[in-house]
């Protein structure tokens, strides 16, 4: 998290007591040199599972951030690309880094809250990385509709989920514990900042997801191997919209 180049804990101090947006604006220019930006192993590994699901023609990154997820739908998606966030300075990053690659415009950068997405029955494709610990439990229904109302009759809606860390891990205390400052601090402090990592639950996001008009699968992505219990350590949902 402080390595050359990225945030100081000062700047990450001002980032968690700002809004979600305005800390996004503040922390967009040295977003991609955090732990909070999607690794490229997990892009890569979602990408070639969508392969194996397409053909895609026009897709959307929701939440698309600086943009590390709109090369995964530019990489399966033949015809439009996408991407909308509400943060207009990671919406900079994302022009920036891709006049920088010199191919030429081809994502639409759309600024724009997911709660209330702009299009009617545009996409075949919707992805999301990272995002889903924004919204909060009773936010999710009106999420998947967005999602739902965007897509056309058979496409898909894929993002990838961790396993839960054990309880006897480093790991689980010390996202226990990060979600225990942000309920904290969003008790003390306005306005809030939701980022819940422990909120977002396979099981209740897949049963929303259904309630929403979807037919889950869950895809394990190989490249990431097992746990002891022989559960995959990531896995990729794939709800495809009902007709």
């Amino acid at each position: 998290m402080f390595a050359p180049g990225g945030p100081s804990l000062r700047e990450l101090a001002v980032q968690a007591l700002s809004s979600v947006e305005h800390g996004y604006d503040l922390l967009a220019p040295k977003f991609d040199r955090t732990p909070f930006r999607t690794p490229e192993p997990v892009l890569d590994s979602v990408a070639s599972m969508l392969e194996r699901l397409g053909p895609f023609d026009d897709g959307l990154d929701l939440c698309c951030g600086t943009g590390a997820g709109t090369r995964v739908v530019e990489r399966v998606c033949r015809h439009g690309v996408t991407g909308v966030d509400f943060s207009a300075g990671m919406l900079a990053v994302a022009r920036a880094r891709e006049a920088a690659r010199g191919a030429g415009p081809r994502t639409a950068w759309v600024r724009g809250d997911a709660r209330a997405l702009p299009f009617r029955a545009a996409f075949d494709l919707v992805v999301t990385f990272g995002a889903l610990g924004h919204f909060l439990p009773r936010e999710l229904p009106g999420l998947f509709g967005q999602v739902h109302a965007v897509l056309r009759p058979g496409g898909l809606f894929a993002f990838p989920v961790l396993a839960p860390p054990r309880p006897a891990s480093a790991a689980f205390w010390m996202l226990l514990g990060f979600d225990a400052v942000m309920r904290v601090r969003n008790a003390l402090w306005r306005p809030p900042f939701v980022m819940y990592y422990r909120s977002f639950r396979l099981a209740d996001v897949r049963r929303e997801l259904e309630r929403a008009g979807f037919r889950v699968e869950l895809h394990a992505l190989p490249e990431f191997g097992r746990r002891g219990d022989g559960s995959p350590r990531v896995r990729m949902v794939a709800a495809r919209r009902l007709p």
